[in-house]
Parts: C-alpha cells; sequence; structure tokens
C-alpha cells in the first residue's frame, strides 16, 4: 500500500505556537511537583484569570526555523509631536520581525529584538519600516553572534 506524504505545515504551526497557541502540559508538571493534576489546572486557571499568564508559546532553536538572525535596535526619538514612545513603540510590534519591544530610560528610549532569516532580510526591514517611521532621530543595531538562553530555557 502506498502512502501519501504528510502534508509540511511547519510554518503555519511556527505562526500560531508565536502567537500563543500553546498549553501546559499539566500530567507532566503534576510528575515533576508531585502534586495532583486538578491542583495544577485550578491554580494555572487562577493565574490566567489574574493576568500573571498572558499566553503560552513555544521556546524555539531560530536557525532551524530559518530565523537565525537576531539584532537588537537601540531607537532615540527627536522632539516633537510624532516622539510619542508609546505609539513608536506599538507601531514597530506590528511587524513579524520584532520579537520584542522595551520601552527604555536612558540614552534611548525604545529597543527592538528583530529575527530575521539573514542579514539582507534585517537590512530590508530597517529601509522599509524603520527608516520611514515619524519620530526616530537615530538607531544603533548590535548583532547577536549566540543565543545562549531565551524565556528561561538554556540552549
Amino acid at each position: 500500500m502506498l502512502f501519501k506524504s504528510m502534508k509540511d505545515i511547519k510554518p503555519k504551526l511556527i505562526r500560531l505556537f508565536k502567537e500563543g497557541y500553546c498549553t501546559p502540559q499539566i500530567s507532566r508538571i503534576a510528575i515533576n511537583i508531585d502534586e495532583p493534576s486538578a491542583t495544577i489546572h485550578y491554580n494555572i486557571k487562577k493565574l490566567e484569570k489574574e493576568g500573571a499568564i498572558k499566553t503560552y508559546k513555544a521556546v524555539f532553536d531560530y536557525k532551524k526555523i530559518g530565523e537565525g538572525f537576531c539584532a537588537f535596535v537601540f531607537i532615540a526619538l527627536a522632539s516633537g509631536e510624532y516622539a510619542d514612545p508609546e505609539r513608536i513603540a506599538n507601531s514597530l510590534a506590528r511587524h513579524k520581525e520584532v520579537e520584542g519591544v522595551d520601552i527604555l530610560a536612558g540614552d534611548w528610549e525604545l529597543i527592538l529584538k528583530v529575527r530575521t532569516s539573514d542579514q539582507d532580510k534585517y537590512f530590508e526591514f530597517l529601509k522599509k519600516v524603520i527608516s520611514v517611521e515619524k519620530g526616530i532621530s537615530k538607531t544603533d543595531s548590535i548583532i547577536s553572534l549566540k543565543q545562549v538562553k531565551t524565556e528561561f530555557v538554556l540552549l
């Protein structure tokens, strides 16, 4: 009997996992901390209701999913009506390449964590997104050479 090959849905799964379509494995947690599953489930639901848990997501080996190039972008804002850090942070956060955005105190107003497949895609992101955003006066990119720990997970 011949079998049809399975459909490759990895890109769809990765997108959903990034958006929080993961759930805790209650039975594994129960074994690890030696507590009943019902107690774990109750406490997780309580943390979710309180807003302490925002979402569940997968921790990736980014090289294996084609997003191995990582840069941190420090952003200084110009003065004036367009220089609202929250507006700019929210605007930049909408782009799929942006993994994280923080508003800072100090010499820089924002920091972005950006992931792309390579430096060419990163350069395109800078040209098409950062350079056209109103209110940005200066940026500085720091390239990550190797990620050792992320989301509290050693890699």
